[in-house]
């Protein structure tokens, strides 16, 4: 008997969602870093961009490995704990037309790459930085991050005594102009800010609060898939669309709604859910992290947008052909070439 053959779906660059997968995780089963790996292959899907056009860059760790789950035909590069900012910026450098996927972990952001981290931001570095927060050194058994609750309690590590830095408001401070938070539970949410942070112009931080299963997951820790379920706070209701057209008002009653254009012609729609909160407000930005953070619970969403100043790559002028698409015919200078830069120097 005949049987009807499956339409597979196909994106505005003819590709089909499994174009973008990667190789199988290795990673513990129901780790929160698992679904941010969907999320980013759902993204780039839907935004209908060839996996060609992206680069993956990370440093050392569980989140680290996660791009090998997606993206396979994608550049990449898993460079030194807390560098990814640094390779990330070189390769800005080298090729202007790339997508900067970065993806790092609290211990690799937070600790030792917490000087980069600062760096690439105030550098303007055009990239999308995912940070994969599970509050504690996953890859080496479960030692405290700096992002762990203050008086968290695990088994072979005892009482976590410091209290922990928050990313957003790290990010913030140091002159990100797109900083969100999601959780990894959150998928329809997490996928919709993924594609809004490859759209900005600029540098797009993400902290995804993405639980441990192995060694963070007690119902009392932060990071852990219970608090995050029962702590989670939605500012908006979030949506990243192409153009206009694809709009529908008849969803939204009046004054519920607030879309914001991006500088690449795409949109971010946010719908109200419990607070009027104008996420283009620096200081309403810090005033709810600050309330967050002292009333434990994650503000999650767009936390704050604005225009994206100069960025690196504009402020020193780079062409628009790729330095690392030049042939040696042309990086190389003639013999005669040499012979006359020599005599122009007696």
């Amino acid at each position: 008997m005949e049987t009807e053959a499956r339409t597979v779906e196909l994106n505005r660059c003819g590709l089909t969602l499994g174009d973008y997968k990667g190789a199988p995780s290795t990673l513990c089963p129901g780790c929160g870093h698992n679904a941010i790996a969907a999320q980013v292959q759902n993204a780039v899907w839907e935004l209908g961009l060839p996996p060609e056009r992206f680069v993956k860059i990370s440093g050392i760790g569980c989140s680290s490995k996660s791009p090998n789950y997606f993206l396979n035909r994608s550049f990449g590069f898993n460079g030194l704990h807390g560098r990814m900012p640094t390779l990330a910026t070189g390769a800005c450098f080298a090729d202007a037309s790339i997508h900067i996927l970065g993806f790092s972990g609290d211990g690799d952001t937070a600790s030792i790459g917490m000087g980069h981290f600062k760096h690439v931001i105030r550098r303007n570095v055009p990239m999308t930085y995912i940070i994969e927060n599970n509050g504690v050194y996953g890859l080496t058994k479960g030692q405290f991050s700096a992002t762990t609750d203050q008086g968290l309690v695990l088994k072979h590590q005892g009482v976590n005594m410091l209290p922990p830095l928050d990313m957003c408001m790290e990010a913030l401070i140091s002159g990100a102009t797109f900083v969100a938070r999601a959780y990894s539970g959150d998928a329809k949410q997490l996928k919709e800010l993924i594609k809004a942070a490859i759209s900005q112009r600029g540098i797009a931080i993400i902290d995804v609060i993405s639980p441990c299963v192995t060694f963070n997951n007690k119902d009392d820790a932060l990071q852990s898939y219970t608090w995050g379920r029962d702590n989670e706070a939605p500012l908006h209701d979030f949506k990243h669309i192409s153009n206009k057209d694809e709009i529908d008002m008849a969803n939204f009653e009046p004054g519920t709604y607030r879309e914001i254009k991006m500088e690449d012609g795409t949109y971010m729609l946010l719908r109200k859910i419990d607070r009027d909160y104008d996420p283009t407000d620096r200081n309403a930005a810090l005033d709810l992290l600050t309330e967050s953070y002292k009333n434990k619970y994650f503000a999650t969403g767009l936390i704050y947008f604005s225009e994206a100043t100069a960025t690196i790559q504009e402020l020193y002028d780079l062409p628009n052909e790729p330095l690392n698409r030049i042939g040696n015919d042309r990086l190389r200078p003639t013999q005669n070439m040499l012979v006359e830069i020599n005599r122009s120097l007696y």
